[in-house]
């Protein structure tokens, strides 16, 4: 029976525990990064209301689904869909969905321990004053020079890994569970201060009116499926990191409420980084729709002309780290457990051994922005940082999402499923059921083929 099954890496100490680490997950730079900007690109409101439409017809079933086998496999990713296909009588070629999220998430932690570098670099810009009343070409231009500095780059690179390293090395109530007990409720903080101060700015209700007054007019069907996938990829689904999570997750938890917690912790912090930032934005007569840009060359202008700015542009990008920070060490999880399984390594050695490697392959993303950023470098227009970033983001992640779909609601029988799920109310699993069986594998499909541009 599922119940006896237990992971031999230990389980979290409550269901609490388990949202705040598998929340931390979901919350990265894509909430106080992304989600910001591209509400901007996109028209606001309508995308917003879009988004949110998507995070329970697809986000949602799917992180129910990922949750569920990562406890009834209680192994690492890779050992767990080798043991589930194993148990359903299908193929053990599933085992290959647990090996493409655990290589997923490897990759992505490559990049985003660079990216991750920045916001810690900028703290320390922030909180020395570098900012204020420097204009935007200044701040372009204090931007350009960083990431043009290799050294530097690779420096706060190795400082973010080895942070990363140490939570993982200390195990999953000693490293995971205390790290997220102390970097979740300090993000929330961080960003009720932020938002306070937007509140002040005499342009709150208009940065409101932006995310939360649909003008369907303004958005255009690229930005429904800009909407739908950010939906997909906001909650860490299909790198191998909820999964193997869940599989530390105890056996009596309610997966529907817990990861209705989880989905709804992760949009509130989007949210309000959008209250936080887009009142800001309007304060000091900035784009919203700047881009990627927003956080590293936009925002800083308002942090050197806004009473305050050095404290509360140290505030922001400390709220950045602690986002980078919660989700980097879910990224490397699934790797480390998959060496402590099949290689007996110690758990520190695991986490020595990944971060050494994620840390060598982050130094293409680092070149990216200096020596290897010339056109003779790019394959397909794209450097190695972008082909990364498109190869995870766009085809690694949208597959994994849609083969949990397929293995939950097709593959496994329904009464393991429901077993698993313990719903308690048929309703409620047959909802769930047919939503991951048919609606969500359309939705991410079409995500997945709008990012290969074959729709």
């Amino acid at each position: 029976m599922a119940e006896k099954r237990e992971s031999i890496h230990g389980q979290w100490s409550s269901r609490w525990a388990f949202i705040l680490a598998a929340t931390g997950s979901a919350v990265g730079l894509g909430n106080i990064w992304k989600f910001p900007y591209i509400t901007g690109e996109n028209g606001g409101g309508a995308f917003v209301a879009v988004y949110l439409i998507c995070i329970l017809l697809i986000g949602i079933p799917i992180m129910m689904a990922e949750v569920m086998l990562g406890r009834r496999g209680r192994r690492s990713p890779i050992n767990a869909m080798r043991h589930l296909a194993s148990e359903e009588g299908a193929s053990p070629h599933w085992k290959y969905l647990g090996w493409a999220g655990v290589i997923a998430g490897f990759l992505i932690l490559s990049y985003y321990s660079v990216i991750a570098g920045w916001a810690l670099a900028y703290i320390f810009r922030a909180a020395s004053g570098s900012f204020v009343g420097v204009g935007a070409e200044g701040i372009g231009t204090m931007f350009g020079h960083f990431i043009g500095d290799p050294e530097a780059l690779i420096a706060w690179h190795t400082l973010f890994m080895v942070m990363t390293m140490v939570v993982v090395a200390r195990g999953v109530r000693g490293g995971l569970e205390a790290a997220v007990r102390f970097l979740m409720p300090g993000l929330f903080i961080l960003l009720i201060v932020m938002v306070g101060y937007a509140l002040n700015t005499g342009h709150f209700n208009e940065g409101l009116a932006f995310l939360f007054t649909p003008n369907f007019d303004k958005l255009t069907g690229n930005g429904l499926l800009i909407a739908m996938g950010h939906a997909f990829f906001t909650l860490s689904l299909g790198m191998g990191a909820i999964m193997v999570y869940g599989s530390y997750l105890p056996s009596k938890a309610s997966i529907t409420k817990t990861v209705v917690i989880i989905a709804a912790a992760d949009t509130l912090v989007a949210l309000l980084a959008g209250m936080a930032i887009f009142p800001i934005v309007f304060a000091y007569g900035l784009e919203p729709g700047s881009g990627p840009g927003l956080i590293f060359q936009t925002l800083p202008i308002a942090f050197g002309q806004m009473p305050g700015g050095v404290l509360f542009g140290t505030f922001f990008f400390i709220l950045l780290l602690f986002a980078a920070w919660s989700s980097s060490i879910s990224l490397v999880e699934p790797a480390v457990a998959w060496l402590i399984e099949n290689h007996g390594m110690t758990r520190k050695s695991a986490a020595i051994w990944c971060g050494v490697i994620t840390w060598f392959v982050g130094l293409g993303t680092v070149f990216s922005f200096n020596y290897l950023s010339g056109e003779e470098f790019r394959l397909f227009g794209k450097t190695f940082f972008d082909l990364l970033d498109f190869l995870t983001s766009n085809v690694m992640l949208p597959l994994g999402g849609l083969l949990i779909a397929v293995f939950s609601a097709w593959i496994m029988r329904p009464e393991d499923a429901r077993e698993e799920m313990r719903m308690g109310y048929p309703k409620a699993f047959a909802l769930w059921h047919f939503l991951v069986r048919y609606v969500t594998p359309i939705g991410v499909s079409v995500v997945f083929l709008r990012a290969i541009g074959a729709i």
